[in-house]
C-alpha cells in the first residue's frame, strides 16, 4: 500500500522528479532549505518536496524573507508562510531586511538590491543550519524572461547561460522544466493556495515589462513556442560554458594576463580567458559587458606600451608584456617605507609576503656565488626602503651610476612591482637593490674580512598558508 502511495505521488509531481532526477540534486539524507516566497511557484515547490522527501530521506526547512517593501501585505505573506510550513509540520526560518534602505545606500537597482539579500540570507542559513542544498521555484518561464532580458541587454553566452538547475554553492531550481501557467492550473484544480505580489504587476520593473506585455507578444506574433525556444538556449548557453570553464581553466588564468599568450589565441578564447581573469580580480562580473572585454583585447594587440583602464570595481593597467587586473586602490593610501635594519638580521618587507635577511658571513666561508656587500664599508644606520623616483647607483659591473627607473625599464619590470620595490641604503646611498645587487663601493672583495648576504625569501606565514 505505501509503495502504492509513494508511485502515486511521483506521478503528481513527475515533471519535478524527472528534473531532480536528470541533475541529481539531491542525495540520500540531504538537509534542504526550500525558499518560500508564497507566491505560487514557491508553494508548489514545497508541496512536491514534502511529497518527494521520503524517496530521499530529505530533510526540509522552510526559508523566507521579508522585504518590508509592500507594508501589511509582505507580512500578511510571512504568515502565510509560516502557516504553510506548519500544516505540513516543517520548521521555518523567517526573517526581515529592510531592502528599500540598502537600496538607498548601494544605489543601484532595486531588483538586484532584493536579489542579493536573498541569496545572503539564503546562504547564511545554509551555513548556519548546515544544509546541503537551498530549493528555490524558478520555473522555465523565469528562464526564458531572464535569457530574453539578458540578451536585450547584450549579454554573451555566459549571461545567456541564464539560470542554472544546480550551482556549485548549493542551490537547485527543481521546477525549471516546468511553465508557470502548469504549475498555476495545478494549485487551482488542488484548491492550493497561494499569494499574489502586487509588485510583480507593476511596470515599474523591466522584468515585469518582459513578463507581462513584450514576452506575451512575441509569442503571439512571432512564436507559440518562444518560452521553450528561449529555455533551450539556456540550456545550450550552460553547456558551453561548462566546456570553456574547463579549458579555460587550463590556461591557469589569473589577474596577471601575458599580452603574448593572448595575442596568440583566436578571439573567442581570449575573451573568455579575460573575462575568467576578470572574475577572479574582482570577485564577480558586475557591470562587466563586452565592451569591456573588446578594451582589454584590444590593450593587449598594441603595439609594447603603458595603457590604463578604468572598468566597474576594477583598475586594468599595461606595462611591457603584462596586463594586471585589480581592484580600484584608494589614492590617500601612504605605501612608502623606511625602517632601520641591522646586521644580522631578518626583516619583513612591508605590504609584501616576502622577507629579508642580512647573514654574517666570515670570508673563508663566503663562495661568491651571490655577490656580496662588505660589513666594514657599511656604517650603522643602514635603512630598508623603497625605491623613489630621482634614485640612482651603480651596480657590479656597471660601467657608471643608474638610475633605478633605467634599470627598471631595461629588465622590463612592470610599473606595479615597481613602487615597494626594496633597496637598502646608507647615508642617503644605496648599497643594494632587488634583483640589480651590490653598490660597486660597497660590494665585497676578494680582501673582505667579513661579508653581507643578502637574500630574499617568503615569509613562513605565507609558506604555512600555501601548504
Amino acid at each position: 500500500m505505501l509503495a502504492h502511495h509513494s508511485s502515486r505521488i511521483e506521478v503528481v509531481f513527475e515533471p519535478v522528479l524527472k528534473t531532480i532526477l536528470r541533475y541529481n540534486m539531491f542525495k540520500p539524507g540531504d538537509r534542504v532549505g526550500v525558499a518560500v516566497s508564497g507566491g505560487a511557484d514557491s508553494v508548489y515547490l514545497l508541496h512536491a518536496l514534502a511529497a518527494l522527501a521520503p524517496r530521499w530521506d530529505l530533510s526540509l526547512c522552510v526559508l523566507h524573507l521579508d522585504h518590508r517593501l509592500r507594508g501589511e501585505e509582505s507580512r500578511d505573506d510571512a504568515r502565510f508562510v509560516a502557516g504553510l510550513a506548519c500544516r505540513l509540520g516543517l520548521p521555518a526560518h523567517l526573517a526581515e531586511r529592510d531592502v528599500g534602505r540598502l537600496h538607498s545606500a548601494a544605489g543601484g537597482n532595486l531588483e538586484q538590491t532584493a536579489r542579493i539579500a536573498r541569496r545572503t540570507y539564503y546562504q547564511k542559513i545554509l551555513e548556519r543550519e548546515n544544509l546541503d542544498r537551498i530549493a528555490t521555484g524558478h520555473t522555465r518561464s523565469d528562464q526564458a524572461e531572464t535569457v530574453l532580458f539578458r540578451f536585450l541587454r547584450g549579454s554573451g553566452t555566459a549571461g545567456l547561460a541564464a539560470i542554472r538547475p544546480v550551482t556549485s554553492n548549493g542551490f537547485v531550481r527543481p521546477l525549471i522544466d516546468m511553465e508557470r501557467s502548469a504549475i498555476e492550473l495545478w494549485l487551482r484544480e488542488h484548491g492550493v493556495p497561494w499569494r499574489e505580489d502586487s509588485s510583480n504587476l507593476s511596470a515599474d520593473f523591466a522584468r515585469n515589462r518582459i513578463r507581462h506585455a513584450l514576452l506575451p507578444q512575441l509569442i503571439r506574433d512571432w512564436n507559440p513556442a518562444l518560452v521553450e525556444n528561449l529555455a533551450h538556449t539556456a540550456r545550450w548557453a550552460q553547456d558551453e560554458e561548462s566546456y570553456w570553464m574547463t579549458e579555460i581553466g587550463r590556461l591557469a588564468p589569473g589577474p596577471l594576463l601575458d599580452v603574448t599568450q593572448i595575442r596568440a589565441l583566436p578571439p573567442a578564447v581570449g575573451r573568455r580567458l579575460i573575462r575568467s581573469a576578470i572574475g577572479q580580480a574582482k570577485g564577480d562580473l558586475l557591470g562587466i559587458g563586452f565592451d569591456h572585454v573588446e578594451r582589454i583585447l584590444e590593450m593587449a594587440a598594441a603595439p609594447e606600451g603603458r595603457g590604463h583602464l578604468h572598468l566597474p570595481g576594477l583598475d586594468v593597467l599595461r606595462s611591457f608584456g603584462w596586463i594586471r587586473l585589480a581592484a580600484p586602490e584608494s589614492r590617500t593610501v601612504e605605501r612608502a617605507f623606511c625602517l632601520p635594519v641591522s646586521i644580522p638580521g631578518r626583516f619583513d618587507i612591508p605590504h609584501q609576503d616576502r622577507v629579508l635577511s642580512l647573514d654574517l658571513i666570515a670570508a673563508e666561508a663566503y663562495d661568491g656565488a651571490v655577490p656580496g656587500l662588505d660589513r666594514d664599508r657599511l656604517s650603522d644606520g643602514l635603512e630598508l626602503r623603497n625605491w623613489r623616483p630621482g634614485d640612482r647607483y651603480r651596480p657590479l659591473g656597471r660601467a657608471r651610476p643608474e638610475k633605478v627607473k633605467f634599470l627598471f625599464q631595461e629588465a622590463r619590470i612592470p610599473l606595479w612591482d615597481r613602487r615597494n620595490w626594496p633597496v637598502l641604503s646608507s647615508n642617503n646611498h644605496i648599497v643594494w637593490a632587488r634583483r640589480f645587487g651590490p653598490a660597486l663601493e660597497y660590494a665585497a672583495t676578494p680582501s673582505s674580512r667579513s661579508i653581507v648576504q643578502v637574500r630574499e625569501e617568503p615569509r613562513e606565514e605565507s609558506i604555512r598558508e600555501a601548504r
